[in-house]
């Protein structure tokens, strides 16, 4: 507790030999933002531009990429600010509001790639049936959803947590930003908080993966059932959505499990293991359906042909 101005401040333990290695963290870091934001708002860019990709899918993807813009930025502009700061501390205030646009943002792509997944149902197993269930309107609606409900929940653990009933008998989180590390900040944990975090993890994490994984059954039921252009698109536009949803959970169960984990592990390893939340899978979207999307990929090539030419010209 820092008692200037009555400011509460809570310090990052995670960093590891700050002194020495701020910069290379700082550089690292840097570029893995910069490249977070150009790849995924290429595809956005591509999507946004080319009219034959206006439609649920894509409008989908482009909303799952600008998830993951905000999801970076969530944590990537503090952390870039404490590599170069002599103290890695944040009042409890600004951690808590981190924690909340983290458990917003990040639970929101499970809605999207549960929304992604009917529309591969209804696409695939119900096609004269798309156009009148995918309008404009369904895919407004399914957007809003996507990011109303993560929102609501994020809020209530953040209410519970900015009472003044919540005592805290420590401030200094083992990581290096407010994810839910600031439950071992308090004295005790209230127990409507225990238990509103297991229905939560039930309602905005698992019940999202139970429904994505029956509608990719239904798709493969029917699939295999089908000929063998079905079976292609198929594959062809479901693959990418699984290889998210298998990145998502991993990233999902690896933020849960590094707070429960206590002296198991060295600093060093904690570091790497949290580095791991906010440094692939950001990357990892954007690359999987810029190379695995064939209509997204062909505008990816022409875009990078015309950016060659210009680059080419400008040379001469």
């Amino acid at each position: 507790m820092n008692n200037e101005m009555n400011v509460t401040y809570i310090f990052l333990d995670g960093y590891v030999e700050m002194s020495k290695y701020r910069y290379a963290y700082f550089l690292l870091m840097f570029s893995a933002y910069v490249l977070i934001i150009c790849s995924n708002l290429t595809i956005v860019y591509l999507i946004w531009v080319n009219k034959n990709l206006h439609e649920p899918m894509y409008v989908f993807i482009a909303a799952l990429l600008v998830n993951c813009i905000f999801y970076s930025s969530t944590t990537y502009p503090k952390l870039l600010i404490d590599f170069l700061s002599e103290k890695q501390r944040i009042t409890y205030e600004a951690c808590l509001l981190q924690f909340y646009f983290f458990y917003f943002v990040g639970p929101a792509e499970f809605f999207l790639l549960a929304v992604m997944s009917y529309d591969r149902y209804v696409s695939i197993c119900k096609p004269l049936l798309y156009p009148t269930i995918m309008t404009n309107t369904t895919v407004t609606i399914f957007l809003v959803f996507s990011w109303f409900v993560p929102a609501c929940h994020a809020s209530i653990p953040l209410i519970m947590l900015s009472s003044t009933k919540v005592k805290l008998c420590s401030f200094n989180i083992r990581g290096i930003f407010c994810n839910n590390a600031v439950y071992t900040l308090q004295c005790a944990m209230p127990r409507s908080l225990a238990i509103f975090g297991a229905f939560a993890i039930l309602d905005i994490v698992i019940l999202p993966i139970l429904f994505i994984l029956f509608s990719y059954t239904k798709i493969l039921i029917i699939s295999y059932r089908s000929s063998k252009e079905v079976r292609r698109k198929a594959a062809e536009t479901c693959l990418p959505h699984l290889l998210v949803l298998f990145s998502l959970t991993l990233l999902s169960v690896y933020d849960i499990c590094i707070v429960r984990v206590e002296s198991d592990f060295s600093k060093t390893a904690r570091l790497i293991m949290t580095l791991q939340i906010v440094l692939y899978h950001p990357l990892f979207n954007p690359f999987i359906y810029g190379f695995k999307m064939k209509e997204i990929y062909k505008h990816l090539k022409r875009l990078f042909w015309q950016a060659k030419v210009v680059f080419s010209k400008n040379l001469q």
